[in-house]
Order: structure tokens, then C-alpha cells, then sequence
């Protein structure tokens, strides 16, 4: 055999052997797609098996789905919803962009769900909203604001009267602590953080009910002022600046009442930041993580903590007895309970042993 034809021989054996190995390759990387395929095809088809064909959907509508406090609403609303096989969404969590609670209302009837769970106002568009949704056939609840004008089927709330009066002897027991101390009778400066929406009558009445134990167990024995300062909750950001401006006046207030979670949380953090822990005291509002640990560290004075699982609970429990039923109580009220200095170990334990 000449040497051409042994370099032919040669040629031909790589070629096979490279037919061959890019054959081998093949075939695996055709094996390795169809199992990785075939693992994807079978958990869909296994997640479609154990979907869950709900008899009602309903959606609940807040003005911030991101805060603790409406996060704890609903968690309560979905795990009563799911104990009779009905699913509550928290409309506008999934869009791309925040959407008010008025335009929420909008896609909600167009979309017509079994039932809308909505915190409301008395504003004409919310009113006119809500009866949109019930000529529609969707019941609507309102949640922690009403509407009380509208046709909606239920509030579900908390007492104002009850939370103002809790403030108000907050307030007075500070005052009596500060006098033990100071021998001059100087004006103690009260400021409470009003959302900007001038349709809510919840803090109208609790504000309205502080001052009014104020003045029935104080009298003229305290030199009192109360000033009411608008905050603009629209996020965070607004909030702090709207907040900041108050320790940045010429007389910063002795006593800040909170009436949101938002509140609190900037009026603590600009306490500490201006170096004023101990001489500002903030009565707050809500009981997440955050307020505990800063009642823990004598940073706030104390908080109402609201029963969110009962806000959630009575939810649905008045759209379930509106269908079960045929009617439902007007009004539902959670509970609250005062948090300060002496009880807030309890309530941190407690949030340890849930997680």
C-alpha cells in the first residue's frame, strides 16, 4: 500500500470516528433536553392536577397593599376565604404600576367578581363606585374606611371612639409623669399626624374623642394644645418630609399621636435621627416587628395594636352570610389592645413563636 493510500485509510478512520463521537453527542444532548422537557411537562401537569376550582373570587382593595398592616388583613381574609373553597386576590399586588383605590374599583367591576372587599371613604366617586358594583350584583364590603352613604352591604372597622380614648389617657398619664418633675406648669404640645384625605371620618372621630377625654379628665388642671398636622401618605418619601418639617419647626411637640403605620415608623426614625428619644414621646399605631422593637427600646411610648385577622375574618364572613344567607350584619369591629412598655415582651415572644 503506497503511501497516498494510507493517508487516505488514516482520513477515512478520523472521519468515522468523528461521525461517530458527533453522533454519541447527539444522542446524549437529544436524551438530556427530552428528560429536562419531559421533568417541566410533568410538574405542569402536576401543578394543573392539584389547581383548585374555587366557587367564588373575590378581591379585597387597599390604598397600600405593600404595608404590613394590609399584608396581615388579608392574610386573615384568604385563610377564612379558603376554609368554604373561596379565593380572595389582593388587587393591584400583580400590576406593574400602584393604582388608587378608585381605579381598583373600576377593574374590579369590569371584571365582575362574586365580591369586592374595599377601604373606603365618603367621597362622591367611591360612593358612586361602590353602588356601580352593587347595581352590578357584586356585594362590596367596606374595610376599616366606609362609605356610609353608598349601598354597600357592610363595615367592617375598628371602634375610633374607643382608639381616641386610649390616646387621650395616654396622653394624660404622660403629662402626670412629666409633672412629677417639672414644677413649672408649662404648655405640654400635643401633635397629631392626619392623613390628607379629608373624607376619612375614622380619624375624625378618634382625633374628636382624644380631645374630648382630654378635656373631661384633665380640665383646666393641664395646660393642653392639640394641632392637628396633615400628612401626605401618597409613599414613604412624602410621609418622612411631611414629618421632618415638624422637628425642623422652631417648637417641636412633646407628644406625637400617630394614627397609620407609615406615621410611626417615620416619626420614630426622625426621633432618633434629631437626637430627641426622651424628650419627644410618639404614641403609634399598629404592632409590626419594627414598632415593637422601638417600644422595646423606650423609642415609642406605646401602640394600638389592631386585630387584623378579625378585620380580615369579618371580611368574608359578611359576603359569605350575604350568599349564604340572603343578609348580614351592618357592622363588625375588631378588637384593639393598648402596647407599651410593660406588655410589649408578650407581643415580641408571640412573634417569634409565629414565624
Amino acid at each position: 500500500m503506497n503511501k497516498e493510500s494510507v493517508d487516505k485509510y488514516k482520513k477515512r478512520i478520523v472521519r468515522q470516528y468523528l461521525i461517530l463521537i458527533f453522533t454519541l453527542v447527539f444522542v446524549l444532548a437529544t436524551l438530556f433536553v427530552g428528560a429536562f422537557t419531559y421533568r417541566f411537562y410533568k410538574i405542569d401537569i402536576e401543578n394543573q392536577a392539584d389547581a383548585t376550582v374555587y366557587d367564588k373570587y373575590y378581591v379585597m382593595i387597599t390604598d397600600n397593599y405593600k404595608a404590613d398592616f394590609w399584608k396581615s388583613v388579608y392574610e386573615g381574609a384568604l385563610a377564612t376565604a379558603k376554609k368554604d373553597n373561596i379565593y380572595v386576590d389582593l388587587l393591584g399586588e400583580n400590576l406593574s404600576e400602584g393604582r388608587s383605590c378608585e381605579e381598583l374599583m373600576k377593574i374590579a367591576i369590569a371584571s365582575k367578581v362574586d365580591g369586592i372587599i374595599v377601604y373606603a371613604n365618603e367621597s362622591a366617586v367611591m360612593t358612586r363606585l361602590i353602588n356601580d358594583a352593587v347595581s352590578n350584583g357584586i356585594p362590596v364590603v367596606t374595610l376599616y374606611g366606609d362609605s356610609a352613604r353608598s349601598d354597600r352591604l357592610s363595615f367592617v372597622g375598628v371602634g375610633g371612639y374607643s382608639i381616641g380614648k386610649l390616646y387621650g389617657k395616654q396622653i394624660l398619664g404622660i403629662l402626670e409623669k412629666k409633672s412629677e418633675n417639672d414644677e413649672e406648669n408649662l404648655e405640654t404640645k400635643v401633635c397629631v399626624l392626619a392623613s390628607a384625605d379629608t373624607q376619612n371620618t375614622g380619624q375624625n372621630i378618634i382625633i374628636s374623642s382624644m380631645q374630648d377625654t382630654i378635656n373631661e379628665e384633665a380640665g383646666d388642671s393641664q395646660n393642653i394644645s392639640v394641632s392637628i398636622v396633615t400628612v401626605d401618605n401618597t409613599n414613604t418619601f412624602s410621609a418622612e418630609e411631611s414629618i421632618r418639617d415638624i422637628f425642623l419647626s422652631e417648637e417641636v411637640p412633646d407628644v406625637i399621636v400617630c394614627l397609620n403605620e407609615l406615621n410611626t415608623i417615620c416619626a420614630y426614625q426622625a426621633v432618633v435621627d434629631f437626637n430627641m428619644v426622651g424628650e419627644v414621646d410618639i404614641l403609634g399605631y399598629y404592632d409590626s416587628k419594627e414598632i415593637l422593637s422601638a417600644i422595646d427600646k423606650g423609642v415609642v411610648h406605646s401602640t394600638i395594636s389592631i386585630n387584623t385577622d378579625q378585620l380580615g375574618e369579618y371580611s368574608v364572613s359578611a359576603l359569605y352570610d350575604y350568599y349564604e344567607y340572603g343578609n348580614t350584619s351592618q357592622y363588625y369591629m375588631a378588637d384593639i389592645t393598648l402596647i407599651n412598655k410593660d406588655n410589649v415582651a408578650d407581643f415580641i415572644n408571640k412573634e417569634g413563636k409565629d414565624e
